[in-house]
């Protein structure tokens, strides 16, 4: 599986170099709509304007929650494009788009901002956009035997766990997930 993948993404790669190569360069051989005049006005503004791309950056996050970016941007050399985004995978492409793609070791903005771990109606570990009551559910974990757990840790649940950090994240999924449902 990882040969394939490595495979495609190398091929992908030298695809956009050979169409990035080709824009800069007249290529013997290959036929060229419009007279030689505009042929040559056109080589002339490639060599005194940069190439532009719209990029798409998209950030998949430890809850779940992707977001995504859209940025135009401008290149001089493929060289400087690639070390540019050398951190993110180049998962889709089109001749004037690219959408690269970073897995992030964080929680998303999302859950700092306004995340709180509560209880489902049917007692799944759930996270809210917002407290408990009425919020929309942004992800569910495990079902959890209400009956074992303490009062007290069932009370923070129905009032929210507010989710500020990864490290609160994780800590409340690991106190909770011996009180998870055996199925």
């Amino acid at each position: 599986m990882r040969f394939n993948w490595v495979t495609k993404y190398r091929l992908g790669l030298a695809l956009v170099a050979v169409v990035l190569i080709m824009s800069f360069v007249k290529v013997p051989g290959i036929m060229y709509n419009g007279s030689a005049e505009q042929m040559e006005n056109h080589q002339d503004q490639q060599k005194s304007e940069p190439q532009q791309l719209t990029i798409i950056l998209e950030r998949v996050y430890l809850d779940g929650e992707i977001s995504e970016e859209v940025v135009l941007d401008s290149y001089w050399s493929i060289e400087n494009f690639w070390a540019k985004y050398d951190q993110w995978q180049l998962v889709d492409m089109d001749e004037s788009t690219m959408v690269f793609r970073k897995q992030e070791d964080d929680i998303s903005p999302l859950l700092k901002a306004n995340g709180y771990f509560g209880l489902s109606e049917d007692g799944v570990l759930t996270i809210f956009n917002g407290r408990p009551d009425r919020s929309r559910i942004i992800q569910s974990f495990f079902q959890i035997d209400v009956k074992k757990l303490e009062s007290n840790k069932q009370e923070e649940l129905l009032q929210g766990i507010p989710i500020k950090t990864k490290d609160r994240y994780v800590e409340v999924l690991e106190t909770f997930k011996p009180y998870s449902k055996q199925e």
